[in-house]
């Protein structure tokens, strides 16, 4: 489709060598001497992008660009110019302009300009996905081999690169075989867990990843010893697609020293992987060591209402006597008051910082239709998690924090995975309810679709009853039970869980930030 220029300048004489190269290259170019023309032939004319000179007779080129931009603040403008004057240019890039160009100008910068802001789009969308098929084969590659925690760690992080970079396209024809390709890597990974997560927990391997009860000692406290005042803001359920997400905001007031990734502990749930960081013991050894700081499954109450105490406990076993804060953030009223109080949180070592919000965003997408319909999918869901974020206290927070050079460290407990597919399931009245988990004794299902854990003491999980197991659903799969079975799968169907075996559940962020400051 023939693309369509209108130049503004009171010399366009001078200018026909150039209008005669865009018009080889296949452009429509219309010219105007002054800028009231070239309002009036805007209005009348479909144009894609403006050239215009700053110094021409009656209005001036920056009154002619804020005229056009109320009219159409969408068409991307060129300014031109003489001068080189600082003001100039500062009230012409206020003004929203999309390029700045020097008189003289060649042939070559107009046309730089013309394609930077008409076909960049469709230029980094071609490149995008020229790049993802050539990984493509790479990551198919790497499939086929045994890989090692880091390796698998790093395979993840690709992955979810590229799911960012195409969901920027307007062509999305590649993102279907990003997903096809994503759902193998799952299935993989899913045999990964299966054949080492034992070996792990028991101390057993010569290749045991950071996990969660060891993220306190040999990551967090370490990095922070040297730190007179440091945060932690722990982000219930933040996967790693969503920390990068938010990264760009992030990182205009702080630098990212440290971007990992630690794997989280099965169950990959609040109430076993956020203990589990707190305590610095598996769930079995929180049970066991502090049972009244433990609640089960099949229990009423709170199952994470103990966690300052577990750090506290945590932090004497270590021997270090450290003057800490812990707050936990559900409601935007307890994160206005926080950001009040962050003064007085100055004098303290370390400060915990736990936020719900993408926990209870999950959990609403589920129960609410509204919230359905706003995270529809992976890139939505990431888009409403961005957007709380512009507008949270948490950012606020991290401002504040940014000009008090504090450093600060980013993590989660565990991520979700969209789910798509039941698999059968019966159990008695005493199984828990989560769609990603189940333990209990006498339970019916397909251990070809399930990470089964006959001996719950092998993973050091707490047993409920002598004949009590664990199962895992895996990848994009979640439970449902026989009775009203097409009901309870049209309702949990597409939505975000946790709780089971999958990548965007299991390696999850560990983030060091620095302050710009």
């Amino acid at each position: 489709m023939e693309q369509t220029i209108l130049w503004a300048d009171d010399e366009m004489d001078l200018l026909k060598p150039h209008l005669l190269f865009l018009n080889e290259k296949g452009y429509k170019v219309i010219t105007a001497n002054n800028g009231q023309d070239a309002i009036d032939l805007l209005k009348k004319n479909d144009v894609d992008i403006v050239l215009l000179d700053e110094n021409m007779p009656g209005i001036s080129g920056l009154e002619t660009l804020s005229k056009m931009k109320n009219l159409y603040p969408e068409i991307p403008v060129v300014m031109i110019t003489k001068s080189e004057e600082e003001s100039i240019m500062e009230d012409a890039i206020g003004s929203k302009i999309a390029d700045y160009l020097i008189k003289p100008v060649n042939p070559k910068q107009i046309l730089l300009a013309i394609k930077k802001n008409l076909d960049n789009k469709r230029l980094i969308s071609e490149k995008t996905n020229v790049g993802y098929q050539q990984d493509f084969r790479n990551i198919g590659m790497s499939l086929n081999d045994r890989l090692d925690v880091t390796e698998w760690k790093e395979l993840y992080k690709r992955i979810v690169y590229w799911e960012l970079e195409i969901e920027k396209n307007e062509d999305k024809s590649m993102m279907e075989i990003l997903k096809s390709q994503r759902m193998e890597a799952n299935a993989q990974f899913c045999k990964f867990i299966e054949k080492n997560y034992l070996s792990w927990v028991n101390g057993t391997s010569d290749d045991i990843p950071l996990m969660s009860h060891k993220l306190m000692k040999d990551k967090i406290l370490p990095a922070l010893e040297k730190e007179n005042c440091a945060f932690v803001l722990l982000i219930d359920n933040l996967r790693y697609d969503q920390w990068k997400t938010i990264q760009p905001i992030i990182s205009q007031y702080y630098k990212v020293e440290e971007d990992e990734q630690f794997f989280g502990i099965l169950p990959t749930a609040t109430q076993y992987a956020r203990n589990a960081i707190f305590s610095g013991l598996m769930p079995s050894e929180i049970a066991k060591r502090h049972p009244k700081l433990w609640v089960d499954d099949e229990e009423e109450g709170g199952k994470n209402l103990h966690e300052e105490e577990l750090f506290a406990e945590q932090l004497k076993r270590l021997g270090k006597n450290i003057k800490f804060s812990y707050n936990k953030i559900t409601n935007i009223a307890a994160g206005k008051n926080l950001v009040d109080n962050l003064p007085n949180l100055l004098q303290n070592k370390l400060n915990i910082i736990v936020y719900n919000f993408v926990d209870m965003l999950s959990h609403a997408r589920t129960e609410m239709e509204i919230i359905r319909e706003l995270a529809e999918d992976e890139a939505a869901y990431r888009s409403v998690t961005k957007t709380w974020f512009e507008h949270s206290p948490l950012l606020d927070i991290i401002k504040y924090l940014s000009e008090k050079n504090i450093k600060v460290i980013i993590t989660t407990d565990h991520g979700t995975v969209h789910v798509t597919e039941a698999t059968k399931i019966i159990g008695n009245r005493d199984t828990n309810s989560n769609l990603r988990y189940k333990t209990g004794k006498a339970l019916e299902y397909n251990k070809k679709e399930v990470f089964e854990i006959k001996n719950p003491q092998d993973a050091f999980l707490p047993k409920q009853h002598i004949s009590s197991l664990y199962i895992f659903a895996k990848e994009n799969k979640f439970f449902a039970y026989p009775n009203n079975y097409n009901h309870y799968v049209n309702y949990y169907k597409n939505t975000f869980q946790h709780g089971g075996v999958s990548l965007e559940e299991i390696i999850i962020p560990i983030i060091t930030l620095s302050s710009k400051a």
